[in-house]
Parts: structure tokens; C-alpha cells; sequence
């Protein structure tokens, strides 16, 4: 709790800092701010947060339960990997007259993070499930689990 409370208040400081600082720019445009505000809060709230709660809810209809924290993280890391690089993989601000700006093969390059994003949930996903099968080999002696540790109740669905 103590925690939070000094996570709020470094938060409203900060907001408080930023807020003075546009007040006394002279050259601020509140306009412009404005749009930018509203911008940022429809990208977050209807765009990034609608996609993140339809993804969550695929993972839970079609990954097992045990699976689910390990390749919802993979899920959300690759996301935002990729709203970062697809800006330079689609060569925005790149003039088609000097090619040593953004010279590097974006598009490869993102393709190897997310294979290696894909690959580090596997691994996560097989530690799991070597715990799992570790766990349940105790119980029972046969180390296979049922469905039902699978599963949760019919019709359930876990939030993302």
C-alpha cells in the first residue's frame, strides 16, 4: 500500500510539473494539446485496449489455463514491440533521395525479435508445463493430468 501511495504522488508531481511547465510556455498552443490529448486517450482506450481485451480473450477460450500468464506476456510483448518498430518498417520520415536514413532493414529485424519473443514464451510454456507434469506425477503416479486441471469450469471464461 505504501508503495502506491508513493507511486500517486511522484504520478500527480509529475503531472503537476508538466501542467506548469506548458502554463508558462509562451509559445504553447492549447489546441493543439487538446487534439493531442484526445488522440493519445482514443490510440490507448478504443484502439490498444480493445485489441488487448479481444487477444486476451482468444488466449482464454484456446490456451490452457497453466499457459495462459506465460503467452499472454509473449502476446503483449510482441504488440507493443510492434507498434514501436512498425513505424520504421513502413520507412515513415525516410526521404526516397538519401538512403543512409533508416538504412537497416527494419522489417527482418522486427521478424527476428518476434521469433525470439515466440521462442521465449515456448520455453516459458515448456517450464510450466515440466512443473506441471512434475506436480501431478506425485499425485497420482502417472504423470499425465486430467483435463479438468486444464480447464475451468464450463462455460468460465478468465479475464486477460
Amino acid at each position: 500500500m505504501r508503495t502506491r501511495v508513493a507511486l500517486v504522488a511522484a504520478g500527480a508531481l509529475l503531472i503537476g510539473y508538466a501542467v506548469a511547465g506548458a502554463l508558462t510556455d509562451p509559445e504553447l498552443a492549447p489546441a493543439g494539446v487538446l487534439v493531442f490529448l484526445a488522440g493519445v486517450l482514443v490510440g490507448h482506450d478504443v484502439v490498444w485496449m480493445a485489441g488487448l481485451l479481444a487477444v486476451g480473450a482468444l488466449l482464454a477460450r484456446f490456451v490452457p489455463r497453466r499457459h495462459r500468464p506465460v503467452v499472454r506476456a509473449g502476446a503483449v510483448g510482441a504488440a507493443a514491440l510492434t507498434v514501436v518498430a512498425l513505424p520504421l518498417v513502413l520507412g515513415f520520415g525516410r526521404p526516397p533521395d538519401d538512403p543512409s536514413v533508416l538504412p537497416l532493414p527494419y522489417g527482418r529485424n522486427l521478424a527476428v525479435v518476434l521469433l525470439l519473443v515466440a521462442a521465449a514464451t515456448a520455453v516459458g510454456c515448456l517450464a510450466v508445463e515440466l512443473r506441471h507434469r512434475r506436480r501431478t506425477a506425485g499425485r497420482d503416479g502417472a504423470g499425465v493430468a486430467s483435463r479438468a486441471d486444464d480447464e475451468g469450469p464450463p462455460g468460465r471464461v478468465d479475464p486477460p
